[in-house]
C-alpha cells in the first residue's frame, strides 16, 4: 500500500454570507483546485467557521429557495437549526447532528437558526456539503436522512486517542449510518491530543480533510492548523493524522461520478436541456409549496 501524498493546503477564502445566518468560506467550487469535477461526487463545500452571532427575536437563516440534482448534507458543531422542505421533511440540527436532504426530483427548502439558539445567541459552527447524484437517480423521489449525534457510529481509536465518527461509508470495518447512492465515506475525527488515526481509500477516490477545531500533523510531516482544508493526490491509499491539540477533522473521500456536470444556481444536472426544464418545473410549482 502507497502513501496518499498531500496535493495541496488551502487557506479559507474570505467570508460571505449566505442568507443573513450563515458566514461561510466556499471551498468547493470556488478555489480553482477544487472544482466540481475535481471533487466528485462532492460539488459544493461550505463551511461556516466558528462565529458568533448575539441574541435576536428574529431567527436568522435563509429563506424559501430551490433544490434539484443533488444531496444537502449539513454537519453541525455548534449551535441549531430547524429546518424544512416541501416533501415534509424537517426538524432540528443539534450539535453533533447531521441533516442529509435527497434533493433528487426537487423540493423547496428553507433553514433558520433555531429560536431559543437565536434568543440566546453564541458560536455558530458547520458544514454544508453538496453531493452529486449519478443521472440514473437524479429524478428519483426526494428523501430526508435526520442523524442525531447517538445515531452514528462510533470507532473508539486507541490509547485513549478519541473516535471516528463514521456518518456515511466505513472505517475500520464500522458501517457509516447514511445510506448514499455511490460509494463514499464521511468522517468526524474527534481527536484527543496526541490522538492518531490512519485512513486508507482507494487512489482514485477523490479524498480531502478539513480541520474544524486544532490542529493535526498529516503523514508526519506536514502541519495543518484550524479552518484550513488538505487535498490528497489520487495516487495511494494510506494517509495518517496526529493531533497537535484537541482536533476535529472532518475527513471526505468518494468514487468520482464521471457524468457530464451542468449547474444554474441550485440546479445540478448533467445537459443544459436538464437545466431549462429544472427552471421551468420549478417556476410552474412541480417542486410543491412551502411557506416562508
Amino acid at each position: 500500500m502507497k502513501t496518499k501524498n498531500i496535493e495541496t493546503v488551502v487557506a479559507p477564502r474570505q467570508p460571505h454570507f449566505v442568507g443573513d445566518g450563515f458566514r461561510v468560506h466556499n471551498f468547493i467550487p470556488s478555489v480553482p483546485q477544487l472544482s466540481m469535477k475535481r471533487m466528485s461526487p462532492f460539488i459544493m463545500l461550505d463551511y461556516n467557521s466558528k462565529f458568533y452571532f448575539p441574541p435576536t427575536n428574529t431567527p436568522k437563516g435563509v429563506g424559501v429557495h430551490p433544490h434539484r440534482g443533488f444531496e444537502t448534507v449539513t454537519i453541525a458543531y455548534k449551535g441549531k437549526v430547524a429546518h424544512h422542505d416541501s416533501s415534509g421533511g424537517g426538524g432540528v440540527i443539534g450539535e453533533g447532528d447531521v441533516q442529509w436532504m435527497t434533493a433528487a426530483s426537487g423540493v423547496l427548502h428553507k433553514e433558520y437558526h433555531k429560536e431559543n439558539f437565536s434568543k440566546t445567541g453564541g458560536d455558530f459552527q458547520m458544514v454544508q456539503l453538496w453531493v452529486n447524484l449519478p443521472a440514473k437517480d437524479k429524478m428519483s423521489k426526494p428523501k430526508y436522512q435526520g442523524i442525531t449525534n447517538d445515531e452514528i457510529s462510533k470507532y473508539e481509536l486507541p490509547e485513549n486517542g478519541g473516535h471516528i465518527e463514521v456518518i456515511a461509508g466505513e472505517y475500520q470495518g464500522l458501517k457509516g449510518t447514511a445510506s448514499t447512492f455511490t460509494p463514499l465515506h464521511l468522517l468526524n475525527a474527534r481527536l484527543l491530543k496526541g490522538g492518531k488515526a490512519a485512513f486508507n481509500f482507494p487512489a482514485t477516490y477523490n479524498t480531502a480533510l478539513l480541520v474544524i477545531e486544532g490542529s493535526i500533523t498529516v503523514n508526519d510531516d506536514t502541519n495543518v492548523a484550524t479552518d484550513h482544508l488538505v487535498l490528497f493526490k489520487n495516487e495511494g491509499e494510506n494517509f495518517h493524522i496526529e493531533a497537535q491539540e484537541n482536533s476535529i477533522v472532518l475527513i471526505l473521500s468518494g468514487e468520482p461520478i464521471n457524468e457530464p456536470i451542468a449547474t444554474h444556481g441550485p440546479f445540478v444536472m448533467n445537459t443544459h436541456e436538464e437545466l431549462i426544464q429544472a427552471v421551468d418545473d420549478y417556476n410552474n410549482g412541480k417542486f410543491g409549496t412551502l411557506e416562508n
